[in-house]
């Protein structure tokens, strides 16, 4: 993701924020009614000081008399009718661009979720959940106030400007042409330092980010860091990151305050100079107190458009940092894809799924140099039960990714019932797939919506039924209200052995041809074990199971395990053949059942 962000930066802002284009673009109506209400407030603004100058000669100038009164009434008549103008022009405006920019920021949320949940996990390997939640909320937050206010203020001044511009040269074109001559001599500057400024607004967007993922990361270790007695240790690293986000938006905050600053006294001091100009126009008499009242109008008009323009560049500076973040993220591209044409799945012969892994080697993204699996060649037959013993790190995780194409094999292939499974639609071959994970994810709702996440069209008897299977019925019913019973984030409420019998649940709830089972009874106690292993086996009838355990009274019964060690398959057979064999199953045999007797 380092690339796309090199590249990006040398855009500036109007380039950052064309990005965002294919989400406004649906909204092509909204835009032109929100810039039809912008084009009649700007046309009123632009009408007052032309008001004012009739007002002036008429009213007060040299050749004011009886009638002078009905002129003055006249006019305020008139600009009371324009203001009017004005006020509904500009509240219909206010309405649009703000139904544009949640519209638009909504949709922009939600394109980059979608995006995000459809990423492989090497994606999860290189990028913090803190990062992509700033990236959600601060950044999103950030296009919100541009589209809803920074594009429609920018519009207005530069339609403010321009007819401003246009009415100086009418009102006197050697003033405006000095005057034009001095602005674009100070604009130069003004330039050049807004450069900086959103370099700085990147950079801290970024540090925010930083922070965002350190307080993520450490809200979710909250037991191991209480456990640890580090709570004053990661509350100085958040306070020191924290103190880093600050610096860097301190030093935007300087460098845009300078901005401002240089903007205001450079193009306030050129308006000065040429009114000055003007003035003694008035007193030599080449110009009317009118003409100079308005021009002064539209002086001001023309340095307060100048002004917002600049207000507003700060905000798109920021704004452009925001997208550029956002379409990175929008770009990362899954390695694991589905095909252009998936082939489907044969129709079931047999009760389960057929599995083969044919020279299957493979290293994770992020230790390439390492072999995770070796040439691992296994075929297990519909109905089959084998389990996945070894030492950890021997590659039994590693595995299941490759089964549920987390990843893809870097040599061999892997087929499920026949069908090369990266020939198969993503959900076609996890659809056929249960899986109980050693790590159970409870979600923050019931329980009864915690185990229809197997299956989310099943009824509530289906869901109590798979309960009642995996031996977890008793426990929810136990809660305070049933099923109903909010388990708490991440399942905090439960016992470690009640959520691995809600994630036993949800599996047997999905009903798959195949079953994986990491560990699937390590967090339970001996009797809730007893329970659960007599769930399993029910469960296993039908179907194709495999199971990975280091307790290996969870596998005797299984019809072949499977010895893994440094990523290779080393020992096939059932228990009694790989005890008889004395090897590497036979030694974890021997620890597990005959443990050394310490004498005290």
């Amino acid at each position: 993701m380092s690339t796309p962000a090199k590249d990006t930066t040398r855009k500036g802002p109007i380039a950052a924020l064309r990005g965002l284009f294919p989400f406004l673009r649906p909204y092509r109506l909204q835009f032109v009614l929100a810039g039809l209400a912008l084009l009649v407030a700007a046309g009123a603004t632009l009408s007052i000081p032309a008001a004012f100058k009739r007002m002036i000669d008429l009213g007060f100038g040299s050749g004011a008399g009886i009638g002078s009164a009905g002129h003055v009434n006249a006019v305020f008549l008139a600009l009371f009718g324009v203001a009017s103008v004005l006020a509904v022009a500009t509240a219909c405006r206010f309405y649009m661009v703000s139904w544009l920019g949640e519209r638009v920021t909504a949709d922009i949320r939600a394109a980059i979720y979608r995006h995000v949940v459809q990423q492989s996990p090497e994606f999860f390997e290189t990028t913090q959940t803190g990062e992509v939640l700033s990236r959600l909320t601060t950044d999103t937050t950030l296009i919100q106030t541009v589209v809803g206010t920074s594009i429609s203020m920018a519009l207005r001044n530069t339609l403010l400007f321009i007819g401003g511009l246009v009415m100086l040269f009418v009102t006197s074109a050697k003033l405006s042409a000095i005057i034009i001559g001095l602005l674009l001599v100070v604009v130069v500057p003004i330039v050049l330092y807004g450069r900086r400024v959103r370099a700085l607004s990147r950079d801290s967007q970024d540090r925010i980010a930083d922070a965002s993922a350190l307080a993520g990361e450490i809200l979710n270790a909250m037991p191991t860091v209480q456990a640890f007695t580090h709570e004053q240790i990661e509350a100085e690293r958040f306070g020191q990151s924290v103190e880093g986000a600050f610096a860097t938006a301190m030093r935007r905050i300087r460098a845009r305050s300078m901005l401002t600053m240089l903007a205001i006294l450079l193009v306030f001091g050129a308006i000065v100079f040429v009114l000055w100009l003007g003035a003694h126009a008035v007193l030599e008499g080449s110009m009317t107190g009118g003409d100079l009242g308005q021009f002064i109008l539209y002086a001001s008009i023309v340095a307060g458009a100048i002004g917002a323009l600049s207000e507003t560049m700060g905000e798109m500076q920021r704004a452009a940092g925001a997208t550029e973040r956002l379409l990175e993220l929008l770009n990362v591209r899954s390695a694991i894809q589905n095909p252009a044409q998936p082939q489907p799945l044969p129709k079931r012969t047999a009760n389960g799924a057929a599995l083969a892994m044919e020279n299957v080697s493979f290293s994770y993204p992020s230790r390439p140099d390492t072999a995770a699996l070796d040439q691992i060649s296994l075929h297990i037959q519909p109905g089959e039960t084998v389990a996945v013993v070894g030492p950890s790190g021997a590659g039994k995780t590693t595995l299941f990714q490759l089964f549920l194409r987390f990843y893809d094999p870097k040599a061999g292939r892997i087929r499920l019932d026949g069908v090369d499974i990266t020939a198969l639609d993503l959900h076609t071959l996890r659809g056929a797939i249960g899986i109980v994970p050693q790590d159970t994810v409870i979600f923050s709702a019931n329980a009864m919506e915690n185990i229809r996440y197997g299956r989310p069209d099943a009824s509530d008897a289906e869901v109590i039924a798979a309960a009642r299977q995996a031996a977890a019925h008793e426990f929810i019913e136990r809660l305070p209200q049933g099923y109903q019973s909010f388990l708490g984030e991440r399942g905090v409420r439960l016992s470690g052995g009640q959520r691995q019998r809600i994630a036993i649940a949800r599996a047997l709830l999905k009903n798959p041809p195949l079953l994986l089972l990491d560990e699937a009874t390590s967090a339970l106690d001996a009797e809730s074990e007893r329970l659960v292993q007599a769930a399993l086996e029910a469960a296993m009838e039908g179907r194709t199971t495999i199971i990975i355990a280091h307790r290996l009274a969870t596998v005797q019964r299984a019809n072949r395990i499977i010895v893994m060690e440094d990523g290779q398959i080393v020992e096939t057979g059932t228990h009694a053949e790989l005890v008889a064999k004395g090897g590497v199953y036979a030694n974890l045999a021997a620890l597990q059942f005959h443990p050394v007797h310490v004498m005290h």
